[in-house]
């Protein structure tokens, strides 16, 4: 993936940026494997607003992608590589041998006619799932369970991988992107490769109109805004209101505050992806 620059024919083009779109083989998605999208909005299911700054975009149908890879022992053959709307890597089109065709993330060094396989002890190959177990210490994966038989819950954004470090007592370790070390259950499925797209993250989104087209609405800040709306509102000038900490519209302490709570896999994690303000250091 390589990154497209413009002339600067106007302030919005002047800095923006977007993918070449090189690896894509094709100009439309396999209709059979989409659905439409009803967008929610940042709405939860009484309709109240519990994302800000979200609504409206680009119209967009939802690719049926196959996070699980419970289709084992048949293989596939790499048809298509796409553009996914949904998601910031790619996905790729797989025609199995039985005649069924499935979306799966698409790894950085997949290509079209490659084959793919999926099942318990496969050959350690770009684009095959198997399981943790039977995955050698030092391989790069992406799409790993968190649960058996789930599907794939970590490392399916752009760029995203992780490496393994060790195996005992049916449990893997594994080094994630964001620096985090924790074990998941070596009866855990996983793919091999690292996802393509690495570059998505560099790109210069240029003016607000591209923003409104992928469904983000525009933020504005709290001190800008009156007492009565925000708790840093009102005020002479540009001072904030005497906080002692950055809090949401509704007085939540935002920056650093430790909002993860699970005590059943609290002890999964070996060390946290950073240390801040109410993280705990291990």
């Amino acid at each position: 993936m390589g990154i497209r620059k413009y002339k600067p024919t106007s302030p919005g083009r002047r800095f923006m940026t977007s993918a070449d779109y090189d690896e894509i083989t094709a100009k439309s998605s396999y209709k059979p494997l989409t659905s439409s999208l009803h967008k929610k909005k940042g709405r939860n299911n009484y309709g109240r607003i519990t994302s800000k700054s979200r609504g409206g975009g680009h119209k967009r149908l939802y690719r049926l992608v196959d996070f699980k890879r419970d289709k084992f022992d048949i293989e596939g053959i790499v048809k298509t590589i796409e553009y996914d709307p949904n998601r910031t890597s790619r996905i790729a089109l797989i025609n199995y041998k039985d005649g069924e065709k499935r979306y799966v993330l698409a790894p950085s060094e997949l290509k079209v006619g490659d084959s793919i396989i999926s099942g318990e002890q496969t050959e350690i190959k770009v684009g095959n799932s198997l399981l943790l177990a039977n995955i050698p210490e030092g391989v790069i994966v992406h799409n790993i369970e968190i649960s058996p038989k789930n599907g794939g819950k970590i490392a399916r954004s752009a760029g995203t991988s992780a490496q393994i470090l060790g195996k005992e007592d049916g449990l893997t370790m594994l080094k994630l992107s964001s620096g985090e070390t924790r074990y998941i259950r070596s009866d855990c499925r996983a793919t091999i490769g690292k996802l393509g797209n690495e570059k998505h993250n560099q790109i210069v989104i240029g003016k607000a109109g591209r923003n409104r087209h992928l469904g983000r609405r525009p933020k504005v800040r709290g001190v800008a805004m009156n007492p009565v709306d925000h708790p840093h509102g009102g005020g002479e000038g540009k001072a904030a209101r005497g906080n002692p900490h950055p809090v949401s519209k509704w007085g939540w302490i935002t920056v650093g505050k430790k909002t993860r709570h699970n005590p059943k896999t609290d002890k999964m994690i070996v060390k946290r992806r950073r240390i801040g303000y109410g993280m705990d250091k291990r």
